[in-house]
Parts: structure tokens; sequence; C-alpha cells
């Protein structure tokens, strides 16, 4: 079997693909170029996108070129494909703003010194935007079918739940398939990969072009990751795992890795680090807390680089073994200025401001079950007011906690 595939499949990647045999030995004779598109519809991708990102980093080691498209056109539509609704539309500014920021986490993921890997990074705006409605309607939309394009699943469970899909969303799936014809002609595009929701979008990009090119090109998925517990992968229950450290600290995105579920650990080793396979066997019979804190270590440094990984790593020592706030410097960090202390303000509203929970009934039941602490002292009056008399050390701190495992610094400033 062609090394890209076996890997792909070894790490649990693989979930479809179209022409599988030739693909195989299209891989095993050259290096080919191949693209996975995202939407920009927020300032960061999450770790919802990480599998798609390690395919990438999986090619490029294969020797073949990733390209990212980031879909400045496509995003002013919305994928309708898994949502349930309508997705909010971004003005201009919001996507530009959202490109720049996400095409750094590639940079990192996908960094190299070889000139012919190097990640090729498109905007598809640069040909939708210029797209001539009759002309494209001539030119490819006589190669769709609404019979066909009714039978794709992410139609069909919409309008089989009466919910409302625009005329706008419907038009995706073809300008995905365009965007595929558009990167074969000027980027030799052989290849794309999605999650298994996007096989309708790419089948119908694989069957345009072989009926306008008479090209053969291929599609591969990956298979819906969701945690053991059920959860879509990417979530949390304070929110996204955001993959840029100004919407989440290091910290927290080792913690959210340190905190996986037993049962996910050695898939989550294979998906999400670059661990040879054999290595991870071999590592099956030792503790599963030791485990996890592999899949940290090697998570946030793959993302954040080692020095930051083993901040990460001590500060999380520091919080659950040797209890000692001064270690702790690197949590998240709260500011609040003096004269909210002096204008009464409640845990309630603390609590909600640090982000630990997300309603007032919520965090009157955590005081309740004792699970909201003052520097690992349970509040047991959802009453009580922060005074400066909580802040017992020169640094101006003190740590608030919810449960065991969500912890912030509060600081306080002028």
């Amino acid at each position: 079997m062609n090394k890209f595939l076996k890997e792909f499949k070894d790490r649990g990647y693989f979930y479809q693909c179209t022409n599988e045999d030739e693909l195989e030995n299209l891989l095993n004779n050259k290096s080919v170029n191949a693209y996975i598109g995202f939407d920009s519809t927020a300032p960061s991708l999450h770790v919802g996108s990480l599998l798609q990102i390690m395919c990438l980093r999986l090619l490029q080691k294969h020797g073949h070129r990733p390209i990212v498209l980031l879909g400045g056109g496509t995003t002013r539509i919305g994928d309708p494909s898994g949502k349930e609704e309508t997705r909010k539309i971004l003005t201009e500014k919001q996507i530009e703003n959202n490109i720049k920021n996400i095409q750094k986490v590639f940079k990192i993921f996908l960094k190299t010194n070889k000139p012919n890997l190097k990640p090729i990074f498109v905007n598809n705006f640069k040909w939708l935007g210029k797209l001539n409605y009759i002309n494209f309607l001539r030119e490819i939309g006589k190669f769709f079918t609404i019979n066909k394009m009714l039978s794709f699943e992410s139609v069909k469970m919409r309008l089989e739940r009466e919910q409302s899909l625009s005329y706008m969303e419907f038009n995706y799936m073809i300008l995905q398939a365009y965007d595929f014809l558009e990167l074969n002609k000027n980027k030799k595009c052989m290849l794309q990969i999605g999650g298994s929701d996007q096989w309708g979008n790419i089948i119908n990009g694989v069957e345009l072009i072989k009926r306008k090119l008479n090209k053969q090109v291929f599609g591969l998925t990956t298979p819906l990751i969701t945690l053991a517990s059920g959860a879509k992968m990417g979530k949390s229950e304070k929110g996204a795992i955001w993959l840029d450290k100004k919407l989440l600290s290091p910290y927290e995105y080792f913690q959210f890795w340190r905190n996986t579920d037993d049962r996910d650990v050695l898939k989550f080793l294979k998906m999400f680090t670059d661990l040879k396979i054999d290595e991870i066997e071999k590592m099956k019979d030792k503790n599963i807390n030791d485990l996890k804190i592999i899949l940290a270590k090697h998570a946030t440094k793959m993302l954040h680089g080692e020095k930051e990984s083993s901040k990460a790593f001590n500060t999380a020592i520091s919080v659950f073994v040797k209890k000692d706030l001064a270690d702790q410097i690197n949590l998240p960090v709260t500011k609040i200025k003096n004269y909210e202390v002096e204008s009464n303000l409640s845990i309630l509203d603390l609590v909600i401001k640090a982000k630990l929970l997300k309603s007032k009934s919520e965090v009157r039941r955590a005081i309740k079950d004792k699970g909201i602490k003052i520097n690992d002292i349970a509040i047991d009056d959802a009453n009580y007011l922060i005074s400066v008399s909580d802040f017992k050390n020169k640094k101006d701190l003190f740590k608030l906690s919810h449960g065991k495992k969500n912890h912030v610094l509060i600081k306080l400033v002028n």
C-alpha cells in the first residue's frame, strides 16, 4: 500500500475514497498537490478543524504539497453541510480579517524548509468574486441536475426537517466543485480531502472536472470525530477550543487534552500527534494519566511550541499537586478594576466574567455544591461580595476555581 494512504488509515483518518486503487497508483508514482478548504467564519479555527490540518501535515510529510483554500468567496455564501440553520452572514472586512488570522495557524503546522513542499495559500474569492452569472450557468450549471443536488445529505436533512434552505446555500456545492476545477487548472491539484459531510460536494468536483476537462481527479474523506462522551469535537463546557492563544491560552489548550476521556486517549495520540504508530502501540499498557500527559504535551508543543508546552505542564503541576499560587502565574487571567471591587462585585458576576460558567443560576448551583473556590477555599454564600482582602498576596492576585479542573487568576488593576 502507498505509504501516505497506509499511515492515513493507521491513524484513523480514512473514511471514504473515490477510485482508491487509481489514487494509490498516482501517489506511488509522483508528488501531487492536494487541497482542503476552510471557510473563514470566525477569527480562528478550533480543534474541530485540527484533523483536517493534520491530514495536510501528513501529506507534506510524505512528499506531497498541501494547498490551503481559505474560503473568502464561499464564506460569503455559507456551507449548509451539517448545519440545521443558515449561517450568519459576515461583512467582507470581517471575512478578510479572519483569513489573515487563520493563515497563521497553517504556517505553524505546515512549516517546512523544502520550497517544493511549502503550503500554497489560495482565496477562492479571487475567482468566485469575478463570476458572470449567465456565463457561469452556461459553462458550469449545465453539468448539475436538481435531482442529484436534492439527493445529497446536506440538502435532504434540511428539507426533511422542514428547515429553511436558501437558494444562496443551495448553490454552495456548485461553487465548491468549481473551486476544485480552478485548482486543478491553475495549481495542478489532483486530490481534495474533507470531512465525511463533504462527500457529496467532493464528488461533484470530481465529476465536474471529468466532464469539463476529461481528467481523473480524486476525493478522500475523514470520519466525523466525536468524543467518547458523544459531544462534538472542538467544544467544551466553556466553549470552543480555539487554535489561537489570544482566544485560548496554551494552558487551557493543554488542559483540554489532559482531560481527554480515557476511551479517547490512544485514538487521539494517533490522530493529533506526530508520534509513530508503533510507539503508540507500545504505550497501551502505560498508566492512562501518563498517556494523557504525553498527549497534552505533544499536542500543545505542536501548536504553541516546546516552551509554552513546558510552562503549561508546570502550571498544571503547581495547580493540582503543589497548590502554590506563586507557581501558577501561567493560568488564564481575568482582570478586574479597583472600582469594580468598591462597587460590590458579586461572586456570581465574577464567575461569569471569568467565563467559568455562563449564567447566575449555574453559579448558584455550583456554590451550593461547594464547587466555587477562592484560593482553594469553597464559597458557601451566593451573595458573597469580592473585597480587597481576597487579594492577600503582593501580586494582587487570587485563584478562582470551578470544580477541580477549571481555574482562572483574578488580577486587581487600577
